[in-house]
């Protein structure tokens, strides 16, 4: 397995389907859209490129170039890195990219002693640049030993300087009871296990259900990238499986887990199951004070907004900087040989950050609309790809002084 790259941002859950670069840029005018958030003069601010990053705006906001990527501290909040990921992390290094690779309980992935031995290696070979998540297995889910076993395997990960732990879709999607029910995140059997957490402050990464397309005719898709996927793998192609759980109700058994634990703190990957519309996104983040999301694998959805509502999308992104976590969801090994594969994660890292800092007008093969880049101001920027992420899992990084 190498670097991925295509379906909605380099899904890493399926790392079976590789695709071009989402991103074929160009570059246009000014961005000439009205904020509300920054005023009409802000949002006058020219392209973020060259000398535009040295500029303050009307109200004293300043912006990043694309040059900028390079040289300024970063996190990458969301990705899954197996083997030795030497090349990877080469590459993250040069680009300043922190990361914070995932364990995940899937069955593509390798088993969860090996995900964990490999991030331990990377944690221990590149302090201060690399944290990780872990997960525990819901294998044996029947068995009345089940919530011991995995507060054992949370133990362990914690031991080893895990700073959060993942849950899967395959809770809600694919466990299920003896008698044919799907499990879902509120079942009473995960309550050990997340009072733990909430007691002891670690963690939860949430990534429950799939991007509403899933749900949807291929003819209401609103990205290739959706299309393609669910029509080489119809298998996880839930308008072909009615009798499965809808997308609201895998949705509404973790917001009820998450009211169950109100200080649980909780990281809903993937825009929280909701980015097709940021508004839904933003009543999320209302209703549970103690959740942040990130946008691995998501962005495309953003861009796709952006080219019919930017204006909407960029005011989501200002009012909730506090919230919103960076994320690609790149897979990178146990493969390890493949320069090219690194340089994709490179060129995928710069297309996001041309996207949220820059006011180019940009295209993706996902969707027709061309759209415009959210020229967001630096403070917004560090937020969503450092601080934040610092915020939520403390002492993860160490950054050089200023």
């Amino acid at each position: 397995m190498t670097t991925i790259r295509g379906w909605t941002r380099r899904p890493a859950r399926y790392s079976l389907v590789p695709l071009a670069m989402l991103a074929h840029l160009a570059m246009s005018g000014p961005w000439a859209i009205a904020s509300s958030t920054l005023g009409p003069a802000a949002a006058r601010e020219p392209p973020s490129g060259g000398a535009a990053a040295d500029h303050a705006g009307a109200a004293g906001e300043r912006y990043y170039s694309r040059e900028d990527f390079v040289r300024v501290e970063k996190i990458d909040a969301h990705v899954h890195l197996h083997g030795s990921a030497d090349r990877f992390m080469a590459r993250a290094l040069q680009d300043h990219m922190h990361i914070l690779t995932i364990n995940v309980d899937y069955p593509d992935f390798p088993p969860l002693p090996e995900q964990q031995r490999d991030a331990v290696s990377l944690k221990g070979r590149y302090p201060g640049w690399v944290a990780f998540a872990g997960a525990f297995s819901v294998a044996d889910f029947q068995s009345p030993h089940w919530a011991d076993a995995a507060l054992k395997q949370v133990d362990s990960a914690l031991e080893q300087g895990a700073v959060g732990f993942k849950v899967w879709k395959n809770i809600g999607m694919s466990l299920r009871d003896p008698d044919g029910r799907y499990v879902m995140l509120d079942d009473p059997r995960f309550e050990p296990v997340f009072s733990r957490m909430e007691r002891d402050h670690v963690v939860l990464l949430g990534h429950q259900a799939e991007p509403l397309n899933c749900w949807l005719p291929f003819d209401q898709m609103t990205v290739r990238g959706d299309r393609d996927y669910f029509r080489e793998h119809p298998q996880y192609y839930m308008f072909r499986h009615p009798e499965m759980p809808s997308h609201d109700a895998i949705l509404a058994a973790r917001d009820r887990m998450l009211k169950a634990h109100p200080a649980l703190r909780f990281d809903a990957v993937h825009l929280a199951s909701l980015e097709w519309d940021v508004d839904k996104v933003a009543d999320f983040l209302d209703r549970f004070p103690n959740a942040n999301v990130d946008m691995a694998a998501r962005l495309v959805h953003l861009e796709y907004q952006a080219a019919a509502h930017p204006a909407k999308v960029r005011r989501f992104l200002i009012r909730y900087q506090d919230r919103i976590l960076y994320g690609s969801d790149d897979a990178y090994g146990p493969d390890d040989s493949d320069p090219k594969a690194a340089a994709e994660v490179h060129d995928g890292w710069a297309a996001d950050w041309r996207f949220l800092a820059t006011s180019d007008v940009q295209h993706s093969p996902d969707f027709a609309p061309s759209f415009v880049g959210m020229h967001l101001p630096r403070e917004v920027i560090d937020k969503i790809y450092r601080r934040n992420a610092e915020g939520m899992f403390k002492g993860a990084w160490t950054f050089p002084a200023p």
